[in-house]
């Protein structure tokens, strides 16, 4: 179930002396909308928060107004890595270089939950009270967020995930487990050593058998994130992707993994979401 909220809720508001300016003359800036999906895969309220790039709500006339693609992320809460990422598609899409897509955030409620996959490993296993539930959270997006976008927003069948961290393992684990929930994985400096690296350890087997895939994956490391661990997986790429999987291994060695979100994601948005996809090495 879809529970609006007040339209374009987000507001902020500029710190002026009140000597400069009368306080009735303080207007909010609106970036977006948010509502609320009640779902019953995960028996709770998600917050969804969207921004739609610009021209968007311009065209009045229906036979004028285009569909856009959109770019789905996990850690898409106000608080978390919605602001940053909606201000890179606000600039790459008023500067050319990346097409216009609708943003749509979701906010975490138990993110360490949502985001890894069932683990054999100890350590795992203590960093949260419940882990393995990217399943359910996949099934969420799947079964009851996209059918709300869908039907709230002008959207084409295109869809891309971006996603860093945590998030980054649920984007690579989603490539591998269900490829056909987007077409574009965009996964920063993904925790691939989650569960001993099981996916590492299985990605050849199931993408030896997707031979008609055909999808984008940018995937990046930092300086210290483990990158040995995402350069593991792109040996596995190099040896066993399909020839449909456009795939591309962006080393950021200069970012720190607090760092790498915001210069990896506007490198991956030029190359994989731009005008024209950008034909880049392995």
């Amino acid at each position: 179930m879809v529970i609006r909220s007040k339209l374009m809720s987000w507001f902020f508001f500029l710190m002026v002396p009140m000597t400069a300016m009368a306080a009735d003359n303080i207007q909010p800036l609106v970036i977006g909308e948010t509502f609320t999906v009640t779902s019953k895969i995960l028996g709770e309220v998600r917050r969804i928060n969207v921004y739609a790039p610009p021209g968007y709500y311009e065209s009045t006339n229906e036979s004028t107004q285009e569909k856009v693609p959109v770019l789905y992320m996990p850690d898409g809460g106000m608080a978390e890595d919605f602001l940053h990422v909606a201000g890179l598609v606000q600039v790459s899409v008023g500067n050319g270089t990346m097409r216009p897509y609708l943003l749509v955030g979701i906010e975490n409620t138990q993110r360490r939950r949502d985001m890894t996959g069932p683990t054999e490993n100890a350590n795992d296993k203590k960093i949260a009270p419940q882990v393995g539930g990217s399943a359910a959270f996949r099934k969420f997006i799947r079964d009851e967020l996209m059918p709300a976008i869908n039907s709230r927003y002008r959207t084409t069948h295109e869809s891309a995930i971006v996603g860093e961290s945590l998030a980054g393992l649920f984007v690579m684990e989603t490539l591998l487990l269900e490829p056909d929930l987007f077409d574009t994985y965009i996964a920063i400096d993904p925790t691939l050593g989650w569960n001993n690296e099981n996916l590492s350890k299985i990605a050849g087997s199931i993408l030896n058998t997707q031979s008609g895939m055909k999808k984008h994956l940018y995937l990046t490391s930092s300086g210290d994130g483990n990158p040995e661990v995402s350069q593991r997986f792109a040996e596995v790429l190099a040896k066993d992707a399909p020839a449909g999987l456009r795939w591309h291994y962006e080393k950021m060695p200069e970012e720190k993994h607090l760092t790498i979100y915001e210069p990896a994601a506007l490198k991956a948005f030029r190359a994989e979401l731009g005008p024209v996809p950008t034909s880049l090495p392995h």
